[in-house]
């Protein structure tokens, strides 16, 4: 290896090198280069784009131009069901390779399936469907996506500062309300170049009883035909961007050292980073020749000097026994359970925002050109993604490293909850511009609540030998979530059916389905509070049990909301084996 002081250094960074350098113990070596990086500036729309082309492929592949309910169901949950195999995978293998081996590899996963979705199409002999290719192709492109959780999350926390930690997973997260945004204007873009060949009396759509059928002409069929191939395709191209860019980030220092047990490479990389030395051709920091010869001293002893009492090595029976105590197993069941919560209800919206939309007074009528449905729902989405869920998203990168995680998650399902019950018994009574402000209410504080903080809060309150693979367990039991809502929540809503127009129809459905989406955001509001309050903490300190102070901190709170049976507000604390009931 060549030498370090070969090169001149920026001085405008702290030299972690030099100034640890005399430090023999590498427990404290490690300790002083994790506090560095603490006090240092280190430097997903394709899931919701469905629901937009769903209609589009009903209008070019169906009979009578609708999308069947079960073709509809099943198209929306392949994504999922390919994410929960990508978040478990990608999530355990990060911890076991390393977060840099496995970055890049779920965009390219994701740019093949995109792709692999634009050249769908039906065979003329009907042994291959539209429907067929596109669950196909949406689970691999699942796959990706789920492999993205984990590793965006992680790789983010791993590396920021302790005061913007939040924020800046927060900020990773809120891509997926500009994916949101673009996809629907992308839609709207799209039906607007085309609108010559489907503003017409040849391409429109009418009810018949409780059925919805639509005619079509050849140039309608066309570019109705192109313009789904646009919206999803379009998807590939911030991907493709992304790509150099996780190519070219290196291994996170407390991967390095707590899993690679490496801490010479740890502290080059940490000074690679902070100077922007690393690129395609230079993965890993250069370690200097006193380094080298720290680190063959190192590597003759066991587990190269780091001992395992204060830095574990990770195995399945290390594994069950840091999860089989109470006190850390409940934080697993806390972020997976409300994860769960979250997405139940989140994707039992999201992906069936044309037929709330129809509820809400934005419908189209019987007799309107295909034109004027795909413009409505392209404008609907954008409304509803502009008024509530950017805000939402931007409060949440705002405010998330000054209120904290646990109190913005709180907050927001109970106001989620309050809002939902609002909604769905008095859904009859409500006029359509009251239901409207509550849904985009609903879409701000599911953003700028658990939405986000679900994704925020697995990233950081694990060890980082498991931090990976829990987030991953937790955002694929947010997956489950989202798969049971379609069938459940889409048989509530009456999807396929006349999903185009018409907001009689399925009201008495949509209003049962609102009422049970109170349930669940009731649910995570209960399951939040075994939660910890990660703001202000290193990733060290929250890798450690939960404090006696935290826990009387959390069962105050605790006592002034949720009253006992007898009425009177009490709670029992635990601390130092010592049972407290105020």
């Amino acid at each position: 290896m060549g030498n370090s002081n070969s090169r001149p250094r920026n001085t405008a960074f702290r030299d972690l090198i030099k100034e640890y350098e005399h430090v023999e113990d590498p427990i404290e070596q490690r300790r002083l280069v994790l506090n560095a990086i603490d006090k240092s500036t280190l430097g997903w729309a394709q899931i919701f784009a469905i629901s937009l082309v769903t209609d589009m492929l009903g209008y070019c592949y169906f009979p009578g131009g609708v999308i069947p309910q079960k073709s509809n169901i099943s198209i929306k949950v392949a994504t999922s069901v390919g994410t929960i195999i990508g978040q478990i995978a990608f999530g355990a293998l990060a911890d076991v390779v390393g977060r840099k081996r496995m970055y890049g590899y779920e965009l390219l996963i994701i740019i093949m399936s995109t792709l692999g979705q634009c050249l769908s199409a039906t065979a003329t002999t009907s042994t291959v469907t539209i429907t067929g290719l596109m669950i196909f192709w949406r689970v691999i492109m699942g796959i990706g996506i789920g492999g993205d959780y984990p590793l965006s999350s992680v790789i983010a926390s791993e590396f920021a500062t302790t005061k913007w930690r939040g924020a800046m997973i927060g900020a990773v997260f809120s891509m997926q309300g500009v994916g949101q945004f673009l996809v629907s204007l992308v839609s709207l873009i799209a039906t607007k170049a085309f609108r010559t060949a489907i503003d017409n009396q040849y391409n429109t759509c009418s009810l018949n009883g409780d059925v919805a059928s639509c005619i079509s002409d050849p140039r309608g069929l066309a570019a109705v035909d192109r313009m789904w191939r646009i919206i999803v395709g379009v998807g590939a191209v911030p991907a493709i961007i992304a790509l150099y860019y996780r190519l070219t980030i290196p291994e996170t220092p407390r991967y390095t050292l707590d899993i690679g047990r490496d801490l010479e490479q740890a502290f080059a990389d940490a000074m690679a980073w902070t100077e922007d030395t690393i690129g395609l051709a230079n993965s890993h920091g250069l370690v200097s020749d006193e380094g080298e010869l720290r680190r063959k001293h190192l590597n003759r002893q066991a587990d190269r000097g780091l001992d395992r009492g204060n830095i574990p090595v990770s195995s399945w029976k290390d594994f069950w026994q840091y999860y089989g105590r109470w006190q850390t197993g409940k934080i697993l069941i806390a972020t997976a359970g409300s994860w769960f919560m979250v997405d139940i209800v989140y994707y039992g919206i999201n992906l069936n925002n044309p037929v709330l939309l129809a509820n809400l007074g934005h419908t189209s009528a019987s007799g309107d050109t295909a034109y004027r449905i795909f413009y409505n729902d392209a404008v609907g989405n954008l409304i509803l993604v502009c008024a509530g869920a950017i805000p939402g998203y931007i409060c949440s990168v705002l405010l998330v490293d000054k209120l904290g995680r646990k109190a913005i998650q709180i907050g927001g399902f109970a106001i989620l909850t309050f809002l939902f019950l609002i909604l769905g018994f008095d859904f009859n009574h409500i006029g359509n511009a009251g239901k409207l402000t509550l849904y985009v209410l609903i879409q701000f504080f599911f953003n700028f609540g658990p939405n986000a903080t679900t994704f925020i809060i697995p990233g950081e309150c694990f060890p980082t030998r498991y931090r990976s693979t829990s987030h991953g367990i937790s955002a694929a039991f947010g997956k489950i979530g989202a798969i049971i809502s379609q069938p459940v929540f889409g048989a509530m809503f009456l999807v396929g059916s006349n999903d185009l127009f018409d907001a009689s129809f399925d009201t008495d459905g949509v209003a049962r389905a609102v009422k049970f989406f109170a349930l669940f955001t009731f649910l995570g509001f209960l399951l939040s509070f075994l939660l910890r309050e990660t703001k202000g903490k290193t990733l060290e300190e929250l890798a450690e049990p939960e404090s006696a102070e935290e826990k009387a901190h959390w069962a105050g709170l605790r006592r002034r909301i949720l009253p006992s049976r007898s009425g009177k507000q009490s709670v029992s604390v635990e601390l130092n084996n010592v049972t407290v009931t105020p």
